[in-house]
């Protein structure tokens, strides 16, 4: 036998028993401040990611590592392979935290309120979209990587002021009772819309980043993207219905969940395997699953409880330990965060705002609009996160991507309360609240990004 044929027969090594020490103490205080630290942004009112990203900012370069380097260096080595072991297990966490968020878009409300909706989306897409590649262009050079195509990364900044995070909208909504008035259905819908136009840009721009920027790489991803709608508007629908009705029929959830699980992690694989981002599978699998495959949502209550309280919780965690907040100290990554930060809540609010009124609302509903749509919550947090593994974003301006996220979520619920203040209930909404008084009597998870 020859020695190439012996050494690929050769059994490969488990994993060393300190790498395996390390990681198990990674996930497990990871996981335990993640679950501690956003029960506490509960209590004051915050989203709980708030708190979960600050676990990994106090375990990061941010603090301990500048107060305690030894036992840092212990527990987060710079070794690559000890950092993918944990990405690995975020990476499965955030691709059914998208999955799930697309198991409960509701798109017969998308379809009720398209028209209105519509308008005050774009309006909240094209401006924040517009300012951001302009940024990405005049940013300093020093605050993009090095080799990074410059469309490049003006195209993923757009991207990133762009989005809106429907798990932070819906969750707010419901926290202070507004998801049966009618701003509360266009915000909600408009931010599904808004979502949709996210993982598609960003689909796009990270194949653009993955391979040479040419007219054939764009043509080449937008025939893909093409192709897999269509997919799953032919064969994916009856596919995924078979499935989980076959799933059905066995006794308890665990095999729907299963099979659900399977259904978005292969799709993914699939998006990943085009080049695209595997979020977009995902994201694309999780509306079949909701609307085509009929699944009862106490089906697949044990698989969001898990994801949203155990893989969601660590994936935060862990973009939090890429954050640098000591880069702020420098005075230019300083004045392009306050800038960047600027753009993206103007941009947002400008455009919502506009889109309403040329809808026919009045000032206060485009207010309210731009407040709700300006959250920017897990979803900004998924792209930066992309962006930083694709190489597309610095440290420096992921943590400035971050804390936008944090900012804008953080920001939503004073200026929607004050906002609605000045716009009267109608009777349509009055009914509405009725139906939806039965949804407080449903066991809540205190989760603040939970999707509902």
């Amino acid at each position: 036998m020859s020695l190439s044929l012996a050494a690929s027969a050769a059994p490969i090594a488990p994993i060393a028993a300190h790498d395996l020490l390390v990681f198990l103490l990674q996930i497990g205080l990871l996981l335990l401040l993640a679950v501690v630290f956003g029960r506490l942004a509960c209590r004051f009112g915050m989203p709980a990611v708030v708190g979960e990203l600050l676990v990994g900012v106090l375990l990061g370069p941010s603090l301990l590592a500048w107060v305690a380097p030894g036992p840092h260096g212990w527990l987060f080595p710079a070794v690559a392979e000890q950092y993918h072991l944990l990405d690995a297990v975020g990476q499965i966490g955030v691709v059914l935290l998208v999955g799930l968020t697309g198991v409960h878009m509701d798109m017969g409300l998308v379809r009720r309120r398209g028209g209105t909706a519509a308008g005050v989306s774009v309006g909240g897409l094209v401006i924040p979209l517009g300012l951001g590649i302009g940024a990405g262009y005049l940013l300093p050079r020093a605050l993009v990587p090095e080799g990074t195509h410059g469309t490049v990364f003006a195209l993923f900044l757009g991207v990133a002021l762009c989005v809106s995070a429907i798990p932070v909208i819906a969750k707010t909504l419901m926290d202070m009772k507004l998801l049966h008035r009618n701003i509360g259905q266009l915000t909600l819908t408009a931010g599904m819309i808004d979502d949709a136009f996210g993982w598609f840009m960003l689909s796009i721009v990270s194949a653009m980043a993955v391979n040479a920027v040419t007219t054939g790489t764009v043509l080449v991803s937008l025939a893909y993207l093409i192709l897999i709608v269509a997919f799953a508007l032919t064969l994916g629908r009856p596919l995924v219905r078979g499935v989980l009705r076959v799933a059905a029929r066995a006794e308890g959830p665990g095999l729907t969940i299963a099979a659900a699980a399977v259904l978005v992690l292969l799709a993914a694989a699939g998006t990943q395997a085009l080049g695209l981002e595997s979020v977009f599978g995902a994201f694309v699998c999780g509306i079949l699953i909701g609307n085509a495959g009929k699944v009862e949502p106490a089906r697949l209550a044990p698989l969001r409880t898990v994801v949203l309280a155990v893989f969601a919780p660590i994936f935060f965690a862990t973009a939090g330990l890429r954050m640098d907040l000591t880069a702020l100290v420098r005075p230019q990554v300083l004045l392009a965060g306050l800038a960047m930060l600027v753009l993206a809540v103007a941009g947002k609010f400008v455009g919502a705002y506009a889109g309403a009124r040329l809808s026919g609302l009045n000032k206060w509903e485009g207010l309210a609009l731009g407040a709700g749509l300006n959250s920017r919550g897990v979803i900004e947090i998924v792209v930066a996160m992309v962006g930083l593994r694709l190489g597309i974003l610095s440290v420096e301006i992921y943590t400035i991507v971050i804390l936008i996220a944090i900012v804008t979520s953080l920001m939503t619920p004073p200026i929607l309360r004050f906002a609605m203040s000045k716009v009267e209930q109608t009777a349509e909404e009055e009914v509405r609240e009725t139906e939806h008084r039965a949804w407080t009597t449903q066991p809540e998870v205190s989760r603040n990004e939970q999707v509902p």
